[in-house]
């Protein structure tokens, strides 16, 4: 669509059911106003509408999703608006401010935005196929992730109410040995007749190779406090155990196939060698994927290694008043690819030499950890920036900060 011949500008209140419209000429004047219910027909009228009425841009308060999906399949250029630069802007256009809050006057904010303030969002740039379908997988199993750290926890609970010996075995409650185990001796009474030969047995054909013996792990159990559930308890818990077990185990399965998935899109993707180069493992292929599903492939989406440092989160929010002038931590971002830039700091600040030193240095200057980190995560950010523009791969030889650490060692290049 030519932007020449569009003036107009609209403004969508996404909502489950349906979705509320508003339309505004060049000048600001109200064209329409509407709502437009959220099955095929409805986004198919609302789509062709906003075509049919000239609209150029539309904003609304989600970077994703199906609506947002057959806004750009209409050729429409589409403003993100995070919640809370909607929320700030509501006192712009009536007098009782934020809390003044109804679905045609959000459309109507989100509109004057797109018109008057266009200039100051970013539209968004869809991915390639490719790389929505690596957003999915990582996203679909940090999500299972979750689950199975909560029910872990749950697990741990339900065993320390009535039989604590058996959450402290093994040091993982939901790894796949302490779920067999919890399987097969679910309660007190389940194991009983548990003895050293017996457990050893058992760890053997589990191929157990957590390093302690039979002997040590049955003192664990035995030497817990014993519960006092009574008959009809005992079996109410045992039942919830096994329940508990059963779910752990099909989300690990679920994960595992998850992760299969994962290494074979990110090194199938145009750029995955980009972000694999990163890391010294070749079986590393989480952390790598997260930054590629999250980066994206749109060049243009970060026109400066300041604004992708932004999104992830490892540049401070400079904060100013008067004489005071302070830096403090960013909180608006993309919290998974801060996660995932944070996770490379983490593992490269032990082995990789440049990485070291930097972080090394912001510690020197009294800075904790997590500080450091993000400290090293924007030096990271430079590096990352500067590779996924050129599509290059990470060559250490020809890193400049590593250089210059070299020569200040007195190295050789290369070493």
């Amino acid at each position: 669509m030519d932007q020449r011949t569009t003036t107009c500008s609209g403004g969508i209140d996404w909502a489950k059911d349906e979705h509320a419209l508003c339309v505004l000429d060049e000048a600001g004047h109200k064209i329409f106003e509407g709502r437009f219910a959220h099955d095929e027909d409805g986004l198919a009228e609302l789509c062709g509408s906003l075509v049919q009425m000239g609209v150029f841009r539309v904003a609304i308060e989600r970077p994703e999703g199906l609506i947002v999906e057959r806004l750009l399949e209409a050729g429409l250029v589409v403003l993100p608006i995070h919640p809370n630069q909607l929320k700030a802007a509501r006192p712009r256009f009536r007098a009782s401010g934020s809390r003044a809050k109804s679905d045609p006057f959000d459309a109507f904010c989100l509109a004057e935005l797109a018109r008057t303030d266009h200039h100051r969002f970013r539209a968004l740039s869809p991915d390639s196929d490719e790389t929505k379908a690596l957003r999915v997988l990582t996203r679909a199993r940090e999500e299972m992730v979750g689950k199975r750290v909560a029910l872990a926890n749950q697990l741990r609970a339900e065993l320390e109410a009535f039989w604590a010996g058996a959450a402290m075995v093994f040091s993982e409650i939901d790894s796949e040995i302490s779920l067999a185990f919890l399987e097969r001796y679910p309660s007190p009474r389940d194991a009983r007749r548990l003895a050293e030969k017996r457990l050893s047995g058992f760890l053997s054909g589990k191929h157990y190779s957590g390093g302690k013996s039979a002997k040590e792990l049955l003192e664990r159990l035995r030497d817990a406090p014993e519960g006092r559930a009574g008959e009809a308890e005992m079996r109410a818990r045992r039942e919830a155990v096994l329940g508990l077990v059963k779910t752990l185990k099909t989300l690990r399965k679920q994960i595992r196939l998850l992760e299969e998935r994962i290494a074979k899109a990110v090194r199938a993707h145009p750029d995955g060698e980009v972000f694999l180069s990163l890391f010294r493992g070749k079986d590393t292929t989480l952390t790598a994927a997260c930054l590629l599903a999250e980066i994206g492939d749109r060049r243009e989406r970060y026109p400066t290694n300041d604004a992708m440092a932004a999104d992830a989160g490892m540049s401070p929010v400079a904060l100013q008043s008067g004489r005071k002038k302070v830096a403090g931590f960013r909180r608006a971002c993309d919290k998974r690819l801060r996660r995932a830039v944070g996770t490379l700091a983490e593992s490269t600040r032990h082995h990789n030499a440049w990485a070291k030193d930097v972080y090394g240095r912001a510690r020197g200057r009294g800075c904790d950890h997590a500080h450091a980190i993000r400290i090293l995560g924007r030096a990271w950010i430079r590096v990352i920036f500067r590779m996924w523009q050129d599509a290059l791969p990470y060559d250490e030889a020809k890193h400049g900060n590593l250089r210059r650490l070299q020569t200040a060692e007195g190295l050789t290049q290369g070493v």
